[in-house]
């Protein structure tokens, strides 16, 4: 199955859960998140690197194309690398919204899915 999607959601699962799933044919669901439930289609999640550092599909924007090719295990963004080097040049990471106690240390410490997902001591 190849599929292609052209909608970059900030939170899809909140988007599919509000009914956009019900507006279209075939849905595709790609996170760097968890989800759970309210979605139909290809559920997609844990993408490394997450979009919060830069990632590919924090730089995907309304439009893009998306192809997910299941049976060879891979997901591409249909752009050119001077593109995403565009956009990855552009990319200010949002400052973080706890700044005290032990969840922002562990925030300051935890690493990506894609290096382990290990608290850097």
């Amino acid at each position: 199955m190849i599929a292609s999607a052209t909608v970059a959601c900030p939170d899809a699962s909140d988007q599919l859960k509000k009914g956009i799933s019900a507006t279209l044919e075939s849905v595709a669901l790609i996170t760097d998140g968890r989800f759970s439930g309210g979605t139909r289609g290809a559920c997609i999640g844990h993408i490394s690197p997450e979009a919060a550092v830069g990632g590919p599909i924090g730089l995907i924007k309304d439009g893009d194309i998306v192809e997910i090719d299941i049976p060879n295990n891979k997901i591409e963004v249909k752009l050119t690398d001077a593109e995403l080097a565009e956009r990855k040049a552009g990319f200010k990471p949002k400052p973080p919204t706890i700044t005290k106690g032990c969840l922002a240390k562990y925030a300051s410490m935890a690493t990506s899915a894609d290096t382990g997902a290990v608290l850097k001591w």
